[in-house]
């Protein structure tokens, strides 16, 4: 098993400037939202309770789903002329994947329940706009992915199967971790790059301002600076903008790649102040001379280290050619 790098290490703002902001741009943004739950199911009577107001309980109708939010998300970013990553979740179901035992247990029906299919035409077709308009399209491993090699080549190979080639990278559902294995089953599919190092709870440049090379190789990682759960947005919107606004200005000073993540069914009328706050972001970076777009995207105009012979007997890491 190959070693990852310390992933603290930095290097000043000008050398990260040269070596990741594309042009004369100050610093990066990285627009990315996780595709999870774009039905509303289960969640209409927990709102109804919550809110006690039974308006939720419509939510479940036909022609009602106020969490397929993509059309909202997408007129935000074209009408700012920019672009971001939707991660594609194929995770497994309760009721067909998981043990039986599971069907008494909480966190499995929190877990694997209000999916989708990513076979559905729906969603098929939701894909191939997205592909078609710009968009990025990459990988959401699902929960137990991020420990099993063979599972997340599968959920590549699906997804690829529905977009019609590779995706460059992606993200583990609920940031799940196991450094450097994870990064060593990313590489070793083909993945490029991981945006799974960082937070639901605290926002902030916790693991530096750049990305990072793990093993010295092509191979990156983007650190999630905000998850937008990590701030108050619906309960106190001044502060949660505040906040971003401390953000921006902390990445234009240090050359900093900036990756925010923004779920879909937030840009909901449950949710009134995220799509504002979002647009606002936007709208701040460009103004103060941001490079914005998806990870993908930024990865591809990098100069990336050359390729690293991996001599273990495990081929932890076989460099980025066809999957597996």
């Amino acid at each position: 098993m190959r070693s990852a790098g310390s992933i603290g290490q930095e290097r000043d703002a000008s050398d990260r400037r040269r070596e990741v902001i594309p042009g004369e741009n100050s610093f990066a943004l990285c627009l990315t939202h996780d595709v999870d739950r774009p039905y509303k199911t289960y969640q209409s009577p927990y709102y109804a309770v919550r809110n006690r107001s039974l308006s939720h309980l419509l939510d479940v109708l036909p022609g009602r789903n106020p969490y397929w939010s993509f059309d909202r998300i997408r007129a935000i970013e074209d009408g700012l002329g920019v672009r971001s990553a939707f991660y594609i979740l194929d995770e497994e179901s309760l009721f067909t994947d998981r043990p039986r035992r599971e069907l008494l247990d909480p966190k499995a029906w929190s877990l694997y329940t209000g999916r989708y299919d990513i076979e559905d035409a729906r969603i098929v077709d939701l894909i191939h706009e997205l592909d078609d308009g710009g968009w990025e399209i990459g990988l959401h491993g699902s929960y137990n992915s991020y420990r099993d090699r063979n599972r997340l080549r599968e959920q590549k190979r699906r997804v690829e199967a529905i977009l019609g080639r590779r995706v460059a990278g992606g993200r583990q559902h609920h940031l799940n971790l196991s450094i450097p294995e994870t990064w060593e089953h990313h590489a070793a599919v083909g993945l490029r790059y991981d945006a799974s190092l960082g937070s639901a709870t605290e926002y902030g440049f916790e693991h530096g301002y750049g990305l990072h090379r793990p093993f010295d190789d092509e191979f990156a990682v983007f650190p999630l600076t905000a998850m937008e759960i990590s701030l108050p947005i619906e309960g106190d919107p001044d502060r949660a903008w505040a906040a971003m606004e401390d953000l921006l200005a902390e990445a234009e000073a240090n050359a900093a790649v900036m990756t925010v993540l923004w779920h879909p069914r937030f840009f909901c009328s449950d949710t009134p102040n995220h799509a504002p706050l979002y647009r606002r972001l936007i709208e701040r970076a460009l103004e103060r001379g941001a490079w914005v777009g998806p990870p993908g995207e930024l990865y591809e105009q990098l100069d990336h280290p050359e390729p690293a012979t991996d001599p273990s007997p495990q081929g932890a890491r076989t460099g980025f050619g066809p999957s597996e």
